[in-house]
């Protein structure tokens, strides 16, 4: 069956590594490019498409690689650009796909560019950052706080002026209103593509066009809220130029991470005319409660209840529909483990919650993204003590909270506990021997104390695990056209436990039913799909008609072919 608008990143599944957690080969107790190509099978029988690889260029890694010094060249840390070649061919070999990260709204303040910049004013790479003058009283330009905490302006002596940095003091950001800094990330793209990657996952890219004359954003915002730096007035601009001299040239995957763009902004960075990107990365669903107040931002803000999830499922599903592409995540290396946040990372939950989770996100209609260990059921680390933590987000807030007295150090611990990305970042968990089989020496982060139980050793031995269980469900996309293309449509949308959606197609129809909670839940399976087959199930159900008690955390799929009759 043909579709309208078919294009093969729609049926892919991309994994996320983040390299330094992955898998070390040397015993540094860093992962690297090497131990990247060891694990190459393992992901080609898990069944994924696409690697979208955290960023391995070299940097001086204030903060893990998403400050770079040099995009044409690899971290130390990693490896070698003939490491990086050897798994760029293997992966073909595999028929996986490598898309690389793109971080271009800002650069490492030991670029060479940037140390041109900060020479004076009349260097001809100056403009290629965000330079002003300070206010009458000496004080920056105007009040734009950091995503890191803090100003987001950092002074420099040797040229009188502020540069804007909307993360670390570190990554000083790019002019892109600049056209010769644009030409350079241009061709430094175009490096990339020739070099044969498969495609770009663009950082924080809805931020790479700033608001005219700077102007102040609300007050207690940060670089995400407070800037007016997202979705800016050249933003669009600038995208078609990147699709019109770079990507439109290659047969590329491209999402662009877009923090504070909405549904309908989305549909012009992903519009299905192609001449931007392919889809976007959003994050309301992962923004926290609108029913719990919020005070500092994601630090004490609480994941979103199960209604205001699928009513925000729903609304991307729906407004997108015909108009632009989704893209389905629960976890990245930002955000905290998902079954510890949406699901259950009990003894007892663990498992299937996990499973729940995941055949809640696969069956809607976008690119499904799987975040290294995601397909193992890996949970928060829940460290305890500050200097555990490695993220600089982390302990900056930490720092910021505490000696200003908005929190106390047992709430904010509590809180990063929670929140903080390095609960993302805890060593892959491959085995159960000592360090979880990620490394032969000490790892640069503690490994999670629970790798004993969740490994990946043991669930490739266990036909029943969450890596077998993802495994089928990737299958099944490749095998089942609706997956992938079928309209979607809630189900019980006031109910308080299940999230239930149908996607349909021409003769095909799905139901995707899931209890969301750690009690029992009633639901009504519609008269349509008596007699359907079960695709998946994760606690091994046979009957489906009429009405049914599901049990905590249970999930499953029903599936029905119309057969057309000749006459």
């Amino acid at each position: 069956m043909k579709h309208m608008n078919e294009k093969w990143w729609k049926n892919a599944v991309v994994y996320q590594i983040y390299p330094r957690s992955f898998k070390d080969s040397n015993g540094d107790g860093i992962g690297d490019l090497e131990g990247i190509y060891e694990k190459l099978d393992y992901l080609a029988e898990l069944g994924i498409d696409v690697i979208w690889m955290s960023p391995v260029y070299k940097s001086p890694n204030d903060d893990n690689g998403y400050d770079i010094s040099d995009y044409q060249d690899i971290m130390d840390d990693f490896g070698t650009m003939d490491d990086f070649d050897r798994v760029l061919k293997k992966a073909h070999s595999l028929n996986i796909k490598i898309m690389m990260d793109l971080v271009v709204n800002h650069t490492s303040d030991e670029h060479k560019w940037f140390i041109e910049s900060k020479k004076s004013e009349d260097n001809p790479y100056h403009d290629y950052y965000m330079w002003a003058d300070p206010d009458k009283n000496g004080n920056p330009p105007n009040r734009w706080e950091s995503c890191f905490s803090g100003s987001a302006w950092e002074y420099v002596e040797s040229v009188g002026q502020f540069y804007l940095h909307s993360f670390s003091r570190k990554q000083p950001d790019l002019n892109w209103d600049n056209p010769k800094v644009r030409e350079e990330v241009f061709k430094m793209m175009t490096w990339w593509c020739d070099k044969g990657i498969d495609g770009f996952r663009m950082d924080v890219i809805s931020m790479i066009s700033k608001y005219p004359g700077l102007p102040d954003g609300p007050e207690n915002g940060n670089g995400y809220t407070g800037n007016t730096s997202c979705d800016g007035p050249n933003i669009h601009k600038y995208l078609r130029e990147m699709n019109e001299k770079v990507l439109s040239k290659y047969r590329l995957i491209t999402v662009g991470e877009c923090p504070g763009v909405n549904a309908e902004q989305a549909k012009k960075y992903a519009n299905i005319d192609g001449s931007e990107l392919d889809m976007i990365f959003q994050f309301e669903h992962v923004s926290g409660s609108a029913l719990k107040p919020c005070h500092h931002g994601k630090w004490d803000g609480e994941a979103m209840t199960m209604p205001e999830l699928r009513a925000n499922f729903t609304k991307w599903q729906k407004d997108l529909e015909g108009c632009a592409w989704n893209s389905l995540f629960l976890s990245n290396h930002d955000q905290p483990r998902c079954v510890s946040r949406f699901g259950n990372d009990s003894e007892q939950y663990r498992e299937l919650s996990a499973k729940m989770l995941a055949t809640m996100t696969h069956f809607q209609k976008g690119t499904p993204y799987v975040y290294q260990g995601e397909e193992l059921g890996m949970t928060n680390i829940y460290f305890d003590k500050l200097e555990d933590y490695r993220d600089i987000e982390s302990i900056n807030y930490f720092e910021e909270f505490t000696e200003s007295g908005l929190m106390t150090p047992e709430h904010m611990m509590k809180c990063l506990m929670l929140r903080s990305r390095d609960n993302a970042r805890t060593p892959m968990q491959w085995d159960d021997s000592k360090q979880a089989g990620f490394t032969e020496g000490e790892p640069w982060i503690k490994v999670n104390p629970n790798y004993k139980k969740i490994n990946a050793a043991q669930q490739l031995e266990d036909p029943d695990s969450v890596f077998h269980y993802y495994q089928k469900l990737i299958r099944l996309r490749k095998e089942k056209d609706i997956i992938v293309y079928g309209e979607f449509e809630p189900l019980y949308r006031e109910d308080e436990q299940i999230f239930a959606y149908t996607r349909k197609g021409d003769q095909e129809k799905l139901l995707t039913v899931c209890n969301f909670s750690d009690k029992n839940a009633e639901v009504e399976v519609p008269e349509e799909f008596k007699g359907a087959e079960c695709l998946i199930t994760n606690l091994g159900r046979k009957e489906f008609d009429g009405k049914i008690i599901l049990n905590p955390y249970e999930a499953f799929v029903l599936y029905y072919k119309h057969q057309v009759t000749e006459k």
